[in-house]
């Protein structure tokens, strides 16, 4: 009798144990840049990363000490806000503007750009420069978020009513006050919110 199906190759061989490379000043700058040419970072993100892949080599290679890794990225990191690679401002511009856009609360916006280590005062500058793109950045958002999830007067009209509640506490997820969920949720037109934000 057949309990089960047979183990596959993969299952049978043993797993080769990753070993990390040693790290060096080289084999950071190759890891740092690599990683610039896929995501954009604020500094404090790219030193994270970096005192993460440092760990783990220290771990399996038992070297460099912390004061020499910390001087590394430390040298890593000012040379690349040197050079433009590293710009805080200009990320979080950017990751303010594409979450705005993505119906994200101003107050949610600051939370995820501070997880990403971005200073407070950065952070300031850059939903000031929201208002530069909406006049009204926090309704803004409310309006795509509704139109995204089909939320107030994009949902199907017959449903509205039974979907009131679930539809606010849905805005309310999102960070945005109930004053804004309510304005947005019982508007009667969508057209009227659509002009709005055009």
């Amino acid at each position: 009798m057949n309990e089960g199906k047979a183990p596959s190759n993969k299952d049978t061989k043993k797993r080769k144990e990753y070993t990390p490379r040693k790290i060096t000043p080289q084999r950071l700058a190759n890891i740092a840049l690599h990683y610039l040419e896929r995501y954009a970072s604020s500094s404090e993100n790219l030193r994270r990363m970096l005192e993460r892949r440092v760990y783990k080599s220290v771990h399996h290679h038992g070297e460099p000490d912390s004061e020499t890794s910390t001087q590394w990225i430390d040298d890593l990191i000012k040379r690349y806000q040197e050079a433009g690679l590293l710009n805080d401002l200009a990320y979080a511009e950017t990751r303010a503007r594409s979450l705005m856009s993505r119906g994200t609360a101003v107050r949610m916006i600051r939370i995820k750009l501070m997880e990403k280590g971005v200073a407070s005062d950065t952070i300031d500058e850059a939903l000031n420069a929201l208002s530069d793109e909406a006049p009204n950045p926090e309704l803004h958002a409310a309006i795509k978020l509704a139109r995204r999830r089909r939320l107030g007067p994009y949902a199907d009209p017959a449903k509205r009513a039974e979907l009131k509640d679930k539809h606010l506490a849905a805005m309310a997820r999102s960070g945005f006050s109930y004053d804004m969920a309510q304005r947005i949720i019982e508007c009667d037109d969508k057209d009227e919110l659509e002009e709005l934000i055009s």
